[in-house]
C-alpha cells in the first residue's frame, strides 16, 4: 500500500510570461510557447535522467497533438511519446494529475503542464443549414440540456447574485491582485520561474494604476445591472508552463528539493454553478493528503472572476487575503490551457525556491461543472 512518502516529486517547475491576447504574444503559436518551455525543463534535467514522456493541456488549440510537435520542437528525443489533454480550464492541472499517476505506476521522468496561444488560435465555424451560411464558433457547449449551460461571465454574476458579494467586494478584491501582481513582478519575484520569449521576459497585464474609483467606472459586462465587469474578471491570455515530475524512488536518489504531490483530485459539480467546483475538489484532496486548510501555508487559487473565487472563499470558510499573495488571474491573465499549470509553478517557487512554508494548496473551477486541486509538501532533503 503506498504511503504518502511515495508519491511523486516535482523538481523543476517554469512558464513563460503571460501576454495578453492581441499583445506581446501576438503572433506565437503553441509550439512557439511551449517549446522553450520544454527545452528549458531538459537542459535542467539531472545527470542520467531523461523524460519518459511530456504531456500538455490545451483547450481546443490548433490541432493535432500539440504536446508532441511542442516536445519535437524543443529538441526532445523523438523516442518520447507526448499527448495533449483538453479538460477545459482544468487542462494544465489534468496534465499534472496525469503525470503524477503515471510516476505512481511506474518509474520514470514525466514534462507536463499546458499551453494556450488564444493569439493565433484557428478560427472555427459552425456550418450552414438550409442555405444559411456559417456561423461564428462563439464557445463550446459545457452542458447539454436540460443545464442551462450559462456563459461564465453570467454565472459568475449570478453567483455574486445568489451569494450577496457586493460589487465593491469584487473590485476591492480585484484591486488587490492587481497591486500584489505589479508590485511582484516590479520586484522581479516572477523572474525566476520565467522563460522569456521572442524578448519579452515580463507579464504583459498587471496594472499598477489602478484604484477604486478607477474600478467603480466599469459597466456591468454579462447583463444588465449586473457586478460582474471587465476590471473585475480575468482575461483572455497567452502562456505555458509545465513541470517535470518524477516517481519516489528516483527522487530518493537524486535527492534534491522539490514539490512532493500528496494528492490530486479531480471532481464533477453542478454544471450550471461550474465557478463553485474547486470547493468539493480541494476537500477531496485535503482528505486525501490527511491535512486541513489551516495548516496549509501557500494556497494558488485561479482567479477566473472575483465573484467567483470570493464565493469559493466563502464556501471553504477561508480568508480571502491568502489567497494569491503575488496576484492571480484577475491580475496576471487566464491561458486557459495553462492556468492549472501555473498555479503549480507558482507554488514551486514560493515553498522550494523560496522556502515560504511547508504545504501548498492550487486548486481552479471549471467550465461544464467540475473541478480539480492538487495538494503538496516541499521537501528539501538533508544537505540541500
Amino acid at each position: 500500500m503506498n504511503t504518502l512518502a511515495d508519491n511523486p516529486v516535482i523538481i523543476e517547475a517554469l512558464r513563460t510570461p503571460i501576454g495578453t491576447t492581441g499583445g506581446v504574444f501576438a503572433d506565437q503559436t503553441t509550439t512557439d510557447l511551449a517549446a522553450p518551455v520544454l527545452g528549458e525543463l531538459d537542459a535542467r534535467l539531472p545527470t542520467g535522467t531523461g523524460f519518459g514522456e511530456v504531456v500538455l493541456g490545451n483547450v481546443r488549440g490548433p490541432g493535432g497533438d500539440p504536446a508532441r510537435v511542442a516536445a519535437l520542437a524543443a529538441g526532445i528525443d523523438p523516442a518520447v511519446p507526448a499527448l495533449t489533454l483538453d479538460r477545459q480550464c482544468g487542462s494544465g492541472m489534468a496534465a499534472i494529475e496525469y503525470a503524477w499517476h503515471r510516476c505512481r505506476s511506474q518509474p520514470g521522468v514525466v514534462a507536463a503542464g499546458g499551453v494556450q496561444a488564444a493569439s493565433t488560435q484557428p478560427i472555427t465555424l459552425w456550418p450552414g443549414r438550409d442555405g444559411e451560411p456559417p456561423s461564428s464558433f462563439d464557445r463550446a457547449p459545457f452542458a447539454p440540456p436540460p443545464w442551462l449551460d450559462p456563459d461564465m461571465g453570467v454565472m459568475a454574476d449570478q453567483l455574486a447574485a445568489e451569494l450577496h458579494i457586493s460589487r465593491e467586494r469584487q473590485d476591492r478584491y480585484a484591486l488587490r491582485s492587481h497591486t500584489r501582481a505589479a508590485t511582484a513582478r516590479n520586484a522581479g519575484a516572477f523572474d525566476a520561474e520565467i522563460v522569456p520569449i521572442a524578448r519579452v521576459g515580463r507579464d504583459q497585464r498587471p496594472r499598477s494604476g489602478f484604484t477604486m474609483a478607477r474600478l467603480a467606472r466599469f459597466p456591468a459586462a454579462f447583463r444588465p445591472g449586473g457586478t460582474v465587469t471587465a476590471a473585475n474578471s480575468c482575461g483572455i491570455n497567452d502562456a505555458a508552463a509545465a513541470v517535470t515530475m518524477v516517481d519516489a524512488a528516483t527522487h530518493a536518489h537524486l535527492a534534491i528539493p522539490g514539490l512532493r504531490v500528496l494528492a490530486a483530485r479531480t471532481v464533477g459539480y453542478d454544471p450550471d454553478r461550474f465557478g463553485l467546483g474547486l470547493v468539493p475538489a480541494v476537500r477531496a484532496a485535503l482528505d486525501d493528503a490527511g491535512l486541513r486548510l489551516d495548516q496549509i501555508d501557500a494556497l494558488e487559487f485561479n482567479e477566473a472572476f472575483a465573484a467567483q473565487v470570493l464565493a469559493c472563499a466563502d464556501a471553504l470558510d477561508l480568508d480571502e487575503h491568502r489567497l494569491c499573495p503575488r496576484g492571480g488571474a484577475i491580475a496576471l491573465g487566464h491561458p486557459w490551457g495553462a492556468s492549472g499549470a501555473i498555479l503549480l509553478v507558482r507554488l514551486f517557487s514560493r515553498l522550494v525556491r523560496e522556502g515560504a512554508g511547508r504545504y501548498g494548496l492550487a486548486a481552479i473551477s471549471i467550465g461544464g461543472g467540475q473541478g480539480s486541486a492538487v495538494v503538496v509538501e516541499a521537501v528539501h532533503p538533508r544537505g540541500n
